[in-house]
């Protein structure tokens, strides 16, 4: 979901420019890039794609193993600010810092939207587009050993998540677009991802490829 304009604008959020800074207004992304937060930017050019945020937080997609495994001068990149790349949900009422840090998951009747980058991936708990072929920079198996977990990204836009020894433990439909991962899972709930280096991160796991092939589900 794009417009011709390039503009996307997310009016009167609690917008967290990092998990423990925030500030309140709106969000305006061109391009797929951040280019104002704050106070009321109207009014928007009129095909902007526009997301009505009163009530709800704004909260950058950032994982914590992710922003430390990049150098120093660059772990303000996944911050909701202007000049990085869009990656943010938005989500009715208030998200508490710990849970941006460490695992956002959200239920899909409380997921207003997410954005990465040009893109909008989900609007009102529904995913955007269909799932689609990630290409090989992601279909594959990807492992944590130290944690007894490898996720399986197919061709068809499906994953598979195998925990402690017990296969299919978390499947669903996941997107890809730049350096992230949305998930949707059968059961219900929204989560995501991003890889640094070639390495996948998500929900506390640190997944490296393991070269296997793409799980058959």
């Amino acid at each position: 979901m794009t417009s011709r304009s390039g503009l996307l604008v997310v009016r009167d959020a609690v917008v967290h420019i990092t998990p423990s800074r925030k500030t309140r207004g709106d969000i305006v992304v061109t391009d797929g890039t951040v280019t104002h937060v704050g106070s009321s930017r109207r009014p928007a050019a009129p095909d902007a794609v526009t997301i009505e945020a009163a009530g709800a937080s704004a909260v950058p997609l950032l994982v914590d193993s992710a922003v430390r495994a990049r150098a120093p001068h660059e772990r303000n990149r996944d911050d909701l600010a202007p000049g990085n790349r869009a990656a943010f949900a938005v989500i009715r009422g208030s998200v508490r810092e710990d849970r941006i840090r460490h695992m956002l998951v959200v239920s899909p009747r409380d997921l207003l939207a997410v954005v990465v980058g040009e893109r909008v991936e989900a609007r009102h708990g529904t995913p955007a587009r269909p799932p689609a072929d990630p290409g090989s920079a992601w279909r594959g198996a990807w492992t944590d050993r130290d944690r007894g977990m490898t996720q399986y990204l197919t061709a068809r836009g499906r994953y598979s998540e195998t925990r402690g020894g017990r296969a299919d433990a978390y499947t669903g439909r996941y997107w890809v677009h730049e350096d992230r991962i949305t998930y949707l899972d059968d059961q219900g709930f929204w989560a995501f991802g991003q890889q640094v280096g070639g390495i996948l991160h998500h929900a506390g796991y640190v997944l490296h490829r393991t070269g296997g092939p793409p799980h058959p589900g």
